[in-house]
């Protein structure tokens, strides 16, 4: 009986180090594609910011008189601080929900764990 316990031992062990194995090579993988999706990500962000940036310039090369677009444009820094429009729109385009309240905790309970008695 001793010798097949032996051998059942031996293959769980293998059984189990192939398992780790397999689970790090898995682990290492998803590290890989999770680094390359926060590239693409990136990436994708900045494009869609430019064009934004560039949707927000055509409308306001169309709305500019003949007279202003022939003079030398001039480079504004841009604003650091919100301005009160942005923010209150943006609040109105959510919507609240309250959170569900919770049940009080009845003292029955309520126990400390350091002074339940174990016996055995």
């Amino acid at each position: 009986m001793l010798p097949i316990l032996t051998v059942l031992f031996l293959i769980s062990y293998g059984l189990m180090t192939l398992l780790i194995v397999e689970q790090g090579s898995t682990i290492q993988s998803q590290r890989t594609l999770i680094q390359q999706l926060i590239g693409d990500s990136t990436e994708l962000a900045g494009l869609k910011g430019k064009a934004v940036q560039e949707q927000d310039a055509q409308p306001a090369q169309a709305t500019a008189p003949p007279a202003q677009a022939q003079q030398t444009p001039t480079v504004e820094a841009p604003s650091t601080q919100a301005t009160p429009s942005e923010k209150p729109h943006a609040a109105q385009n959510k919507a609240h929900r309250p959170l569900p309240e919770k049940p009080p905790v009845p003292a029955s309970d309520i126990a400390d764990a350091r002074r339940t008695l174990m016996s055995i």
